[in-house]
Order: C-alpha cells, then structure tokens, then sequence
C-alpha cells in the first residue's frame, strides 16, 4: 500500500531525516525526529515505523561505512558481533508480537534513565581505555544479541545502549564504543527491517525521501563525531536520552505542560 504525499511533506520529511541522521550518527535517537514528522503527514502508525526503519538503516549504514573507512573499527573485529546484533533483532522483531504493550512503558523509562544517568554521573567513564569487566564470548552471546532483540522489540536508544556496553562492559574509550555501535546498529536496523518489509509496512516513496536525507546527515554527523570525540558523544547521548525520555513520559500522560 502506498500514500500519496505532496512533494512539500517529501520535502519536509526529507529534512527531518537529515536533520534525525546528524544526531542518530552521534548519540543515537533520532526516531525522536523521523516518527513524529511521519506521524505528522498522516502516515499510519505501523507504517511510519517500518518506514522509519528504511530511512534509519540507510543512515547506520553509512555511519558504519564512515567508522570503517577511517579505521575506528575493523570488520574483522566485528563481523561475529554484527551477525549477533542481526539474530537478536530478529527475534526482537517477531516476539514484539506477542508482548503486551504495557511492556514499553516499563522497559523505556528504565533503559534511558539508565543510559542518562551512567555518562551523568560517570563523567570520566570512557576517557581511556580500562579492563573489560565481560569477557568477549559472554559480551558476543548475551550483551549484543540482547540489545539487539531490544531494539528488534522496542527500539529507544538502542545506538545509546550499544554505546553504554561498550563503555561500561569491554572497557572502550567512548569514540570506539561509539563507532562500534554504528555497526551493530546498522545490524540491528536490518534486521528489523526486513520483518516490516515483508509484511508490506514500507511506504517506498516517503521512504526514498528520507532516505536522501538520512545519507546526507549522517554523513555530516559522523565527521562531526570523529572530530568531537568524546567532548561531543556524551553530552549528546545524555541530552537525547532525556529528550526521549520526556517525550515518552508526555504521550503517555505521566507530565504535562
């Protein structure tokens, strides 16, 4: 099924999607963006968040495509945790089915309070690179897989999440913690995608706008990311995390204005 939309809504979802693939580049988030502009032109809810999965795949993989090429990371260090990423979002995708979506209002708050409140109170937490606290097995089978069912079933800050394992977990400085999450996210994107494009969820046209954008502004961001470096990553994790977390908290009637 496919919406007519005018070449302005085209125009304005193609820059909120730019605008989403700065911020998504560096702090993860920028669903805060990209699904309330779809709502906004009248695109059905389910479909918004399939179309939104086409734009922000695009938008990870070119991050990801930009943290290899400068070598911030290296595919044969993260070609185990990409597939790992790809099965747990998988499996995110096909449980959210079945859950009860009461779920989300106790999952969400607790995982962006949690994101905020470590690079908040832990102001030198991935300065240098420390002992990782996780060996690599347990971090490739249960850590990344999880986030990635988390973001498969839910979704929220997940390129945040990605970020705070890396930290918290195996010890990364933040920028590798980041770069990595770039990859993962991209993992995790796909796969959810392709749940939603089965299902016929897509709509191709808003899609390929966002798309444009996702590409341009990500590309942009990732510079921004590598040149900033920590200085800049974790600010901006905290502030789209609380962002996040009072836009949920308001559509759900708990604060008000």
């Amino acid at each position: 099924m496919e919406f007519v939309l005018s070449p302005e809504i085209l125009a304005g979802l193609f820059a909120a999607a730019a605008i989403a693939g700065f911020v998504d580049a560096i702090a993860g988030g920028g669903g805060l963006i990209t699904i309330p502009v779809l709502l906004l032109a009248q695109v059905p809810p389910l479909h918004a968040l399939a179309t939104n999965k086409l734009q922000s795949s695009f938008g990870s993989l070119t991050a990801s495509l930009m943290v290899l090429r400068r070598r911030l990371v290296r595919w044969s260090q993260m070609r185990r945790l990409f597939v790992c990423s790809l099965i747990g979002s998988a499996f995110g995708a096909f449980a959210v089915q079945f859950v009860s979506a009461q779920t989300l209002d106790i999952v969400i708050p607790i995982v962006l309070v949690s994101i905020a409140m470590y690079f908040l109170l832990a102001p030198n937490a991935g300065a240098v690179e420390r002992k990782p606290r996780v060996n690599e097995a347990a971090y490739q089978g249960v850590v990344v897989p999880g986030i990635g069912f988390y973001d498969g079933m839910f979704g929220p800050g997940t390129g945040s999440f990605f970020s705070l394992a890396g930290v918290a977990l195996r010890g990364h400085t933040l920028l590798t913690a980041t770069a990595q999450a770039k990859v993962l996210n991209f993992a995790s994107n796909v796969a959810s995608l392709a749940v939603f494009v089965a299902g016929g969820k897509v709509l191709w046209t808003a899609g390929a706008a966002m798309v444009a954008g996702q590409i341009l502004g990500a590309w942009g961001g990732s510079h921004a990311m590598v040149r900033g470096g920590t200085k800049l990553i974790r600010p901006m994790i905290v502030t789209v995390c609380v962002i996040m977390l009072g836009r949920y908290l308001w559509q759900k009637g708990f604060i008000s204005f």
